[in-house]
């Protein structure tokens, strides 16, 4: 269709994240197969007609996409009103963490070299799936132990860190290739084929929790915390503009919990010696 490719056309010229581009061209085009219409016949109350479509079986998470989606294509693209469409606010909940010994479970089921150093890197850096596959071999710096994601969400560049014995055990997997990436040769892996290797090794572990690239992430920055690192620096180290984002990981550090004295334990113990007395 005309309307969506002028639709990926204006959100790659504005940097964009591909991820950002696939799924507003998605709504756009589930849209337009819904109304029916022309482009030049459809109203803003066709959006609210199709959003009010997608009550039934998506999250509220999913319908605020949609309507971002929308609203981008209408006024950018269509030139057109979109009025406020107002929907349920944005679920909050806290994302999912793997203890230390569930991580390393999980890096100790891979079955080669490669997924292992996939994990591992994920795990150890921080790292979000689609900056994994992005890396390049020329952006790994032995000397410091670092290395850099290039144009990362929001079209930045980002600093990380990587462990000594990991940077070791890639430069050992790289003799000898002649690798682009890190991982792949002359094109990026697919994202999704690193969500399979993830979801592959959840069922090898029997690990109950739901276990995803971006969980290894979650675990990274939850165990930096309950480390004792300041959130400031956690918040450099994942790539987050806004502290809030970062914030989210001092409710979830399951550790620190488990360290606090319950109050009922004491009160027993009280209990206990004024009936001694």
């Amino acid at each position: 269709m005309e309307a969506i490719d002028k639709l990926r056309n204006e959100l790659k010229v504005r940097g964009l994240s591909p991820m950002t581009i696939r799924n507003y061209s998605f709504f756009a085009e589930k849209f337009l197969k819904h109304c029916g219409k022309n482009i030049e016949e459809v109203t803003s109350d066709d959006a609210k007609a199709y959003l009010a479509s997608l009550f039934d079986s998506k999250s509220k998470n999913t319908i605020m996409l949609a309507v971002a989606a929308l609203k981008f294509f209408y006024t950018e693209v269509l030139k057109k009103e979109f009025s406020e469409v107002r929907v349920p606010k944005k679920d909050k909940r806290l994302p999912e963490v793997l203890t230390k010994d569930e991580v390393g479970k999980i890096i100790g089921a891979c079955d080669n070299v490669k997924s292992r150093l996939m994990v591992s890197l994920l795990y150890s850096s921080g790292l979000r799936v689609s900056e994994l596959v992005n890396l390049k071999s020329d952006d790994i710096n032995n000397e410091e132990n670092t290395g850099w994601v290039r144009k990362g969400k929001g079209s930045k560049d980002r600093l990380f860190s990587i462990s000594q014995e990991l940077k070791e055990e890639i430069n050992d997997y790289l003799k000898g290739r002649e690798n682009m990436y890190v991982f792949s040769k002359d094109k990026p892996l697919t994202t999704r084929n690193i969500q399979k290797i993830i979801l592959g090794l959840r069922k090898r572990t029997g690990i109950n929790k739901k276990v995803t690239p971006h969980t290894l992430r979650h675990s990274f920055a939850t165990h930096l915390l309950e480390q004792g690192t300041d959130i400031r620096i956690i918040q450099a180290m994942l790539g987050h503009a806004n502290l809030n984002t970062t914030q989210v990981y001092t409710h979830i550090s399951s550790e620190q919990i488990k360290k606090v004295g319950n109050p009922f334990d004491n009160l027993l113990k009280r209990k206990g010696q004024e009936v001694e007395a």
